[in-house]
């Protein structure tokens, strides 16, 4: 995007789309595995905090960045992939960006395996990860229904919180472009959908995530309250 504002170029290389999607399905692999390992790190901390530091070991933690990074095998199949494709010569993307799954779309050979292959791996990579965050939240939430006073209950889902609506976010937009690319072709409501996956979601992220912290939650109320008072 800050190319094309600046060139004030759209067009892109035959090489600069493939790069583009072997990065974009390796940088959201690593995101489903960042969510999968802080939803299971909550789930220990709220649901075993007396073993947090017997389970939560360095070498576990080291397992679990090593086993994120299966995201880069599975961008760069994708792309080798992508390699057997043809396309017109004077191919436009209407979309935000080279998203796989319109690219298959645009493809003017056959793409039965690539489309096997696709969802073979959204199921792998995206569905097995989100189950485990569904089931790490359900013992959460029932671990913290538990709790007599309403102070503690308050703190256990104030730590969750934040790693909740990333988690809506990220697959919430993220199957949308898949699901949208599937039942409509529909351009516009393509690239909103884009546009929410690549930029929105990762600016609002430290935003989020931030929330925690007295200071900031202080600073958030100051804004607030100026832009109240100049209504």
């Amino acid at each position: 995007m800050l190319v094309n504002i600046q060139t004030q170029s759209k067009s892109a290389s035959y090489t600069g789309f493939l790069t583009q999607i072997c990065f974009v399905l390796t940088f959201a692999g690593l995101k489903t595995g960042i969510l999968v390992m802080m939803a299971y790190d909550r789930f220990v901390a709220i649901c075993h905090p007396l073993r947090y530091s017997v389970i939560m070991k360095l070498k576990l933690c080291r397992l679990l960045v090593l086993i994120s990074f299966v995201s880069v095998v599975d961008a760069l199949l994708h792309t080798l992939m992508a390699l057997r494709l043809s396309f017109c010569t004077e191919l436009k993307i209407p979309f935000f960006f080279c998203e796989l799954a319109h690219i298959l779309n645009l493809a003017c050979s056959d793409v039965l395996i690539n489309n096997v292959l696709v969802y073979l791996v959204t199921s792998l990579l995206g569905v097995i990860p989100l189950s485990g965050i569904i089931f790490s939240y359900t013992r959460i939430v029932s671990s913290v229904l538990k709790i007599p006073s309403a102070g503690g209950k308050d703190k256990a889902f104030s730590i969750c919180g934040s790693h909740i609506i990333v988690v809506s976010l990220f697959y919430g937009t993220g199957f949308g472009v898949y699901f949208s690319s599937a039942a409509t072709h529909s351009s516009k409501k393509s690239a909103v959908v884009s546009v929410m996956y690549t930029v929105v979601t990762p600016m609002m992220n430290p935003f989020i995530c931030s929330l925690r912290s007295k200071a900031m939650m202080g600073a958030l109320r100051k804004l607030i309250s100026r832009i109240s008072s100049f209504h």
